[in-house]
Parts: structure tokens; C-alpha cells; sequence
């Protein structure tokens, strides 16, 4: 198999790409798109995602550009006949769960992300929203945490989908899981993991000096 060429970045959406790469085993290349320095923008890049946004997949054998990273969660589990939900209720869950990571948690926190860490101006009135609606979100991961060990019944594209957004907010945004302890459980359980460990650390210092 030819090796699938992930471009990527060190952002928690990046991070569900390679960490899926290595929990399927499939062979992949890094090439790191270094958005802080506007490389989404440069052209070689668009013609991959107009969106210009990361992480973009490109399979060789089968002519494929993959973007929008729950997408390529779909793509390479089926691609690899791994963590593919086992039944009808857990591909329902599967999907639902999916969503609500792109539709809540990503939002939630990538805004509070913003505001309170990088934007010059400090707005109390805006971070205290986006804290407020983080623990919202949090919450509700934590009560389907409760009855279950994972979020759509075994582990899977949802839980992939899911962690590193929970992983960057207990150690970038300062929010603790204090509050939440089936979703603290499950996420020290997810980052046990050796891909997970080996997917957060994609790309690396290495792969930025290769690239």
C-alpha cells in the first residue's frame, strides 16, 4: 500500500488524524502545514482544501482527497476495517457523537481557546460565555460517560473525534475535569493509549525539520 500523505498541523483537530492514522496501522507521510506562519493559504495548499483548514488526507492508490477531520475518521476506519462501529446503534451513536464534537465541543472550546488565551483584549463578559457553555458541553459528555465506557459503546471514531479537544482543554485552555469525573476517567483512559500517545505527538520536531 502506498503510504497515505497526512498534512497536518499541532492543533487538536490535526491530532484526530494522526492519532487515527496510528490506531488503523496504516502507513502514512507527515507534511506539516504550518498555519501560524499562514502556510493554509499558500496555493499548493488550496488547490488540497479551498477551506484552508488542516487536516487534509491524500490516498494515493485510490486518487482520494479527504477533508474535515470527522470525515477522515469515517475514511480511514473503513479504509483500514478498524474501530468501524459493530452494529446499526453504535454507527447511529457513532455518527451522533461525531457531530456533536464538530457542532459543540470544537466551537466551545476553540472559542474560549481564543478568547482567553490569545485574543490582546481580555473580555470578561465573552470568556465568562464561552467557560460557561465549555462546562455546559463537558457536562453533557459526562453524563453519557456515565453509562457507558466510552461514547458511542466500545471505543471508537467518537472517542478519537472527541479526546484531543478534552486533552487541549485541561492542558491549554486551564479547565480542569474536576467536576466531571466519568469524562476525566475516560480521558485518562484514551490518552493510556500507545496511539493515542504516539498520535499526539504528530507532528513532531522531527517532521518540522524534515518538512
Amino acid at each position: 500500500m502506498t503510504p497515505l500523505q497526512l498534512h497536518t498541523y499541532q492543533t487538536p483537530n490535526g491530532h484526530k488524524a494522526a492519532i487515527m492514522l496510528e490506531e488503523t496501522g496504516l502507513p502514512y507521510r507527515v507534511h506539516v502545514v504550518d498555519i501560524e506562519a499562514g502556510a493554509q493559504h499558500h496555493p499548493e495548499f488550496l488547490a488540497l482544501n479551498p477551506n484552508n483548514k488542516i487536516p487534509v488526507i491524500v490516498d494515493p492508490d485510490r486518487g482520494r482527497v479527504v477533508v474535515e477531520s470527522g470525515a477522515i475518521l469515517f475514511y480511514l476506519a473503513e479504509r483500514a476495517g478498524v474501530l468501524v462501529p459493530a452494529s446499526e446503534d453504535e454507527r447511529l451513536a457513532t455518527l451522533q457523537w461525531t457531530l456533536f464534537q464538530a457542532a459543540h465541543v470544537g466551537p466551545s472550546l476553540g472559542q474560549l481557546w481564543n478568547f482567553k488565551i490569545f485574543a490582546t483584549d481580555k473580555i470578561p463578559t465573552v470568556i465568562e460565555r464561552f467557560e460557561r457553555e465549555s462546562r455546559r458541553v463537558l457536562g453533557v459528555l459526562n453524563g453519557a460517560l456515565a453509562a457507558r465506557s466510552h461514547l458511542a459503546g466500545s471505543y471508537g471514531i467518537a472517542d478519537v473525534m472527541t479526546w484531543p479537544w478534552i486533552h487541549a482543554a485541561v492542558t491549554r485552555i486551564g479547565l480542569t475535569l474536576d467536576a466531571v469525573p466519568h469524562l476525566a476517567r475516560w480521558h485518562a483512559e484514551v490518552a493510556a493509549r500507545p496511539a493515542v500517545q504516539r498520535g499526539i505527538a504528530v507532528p513532531s520536531l522531527q517532521h518540522e525539520q524534515a518538512a
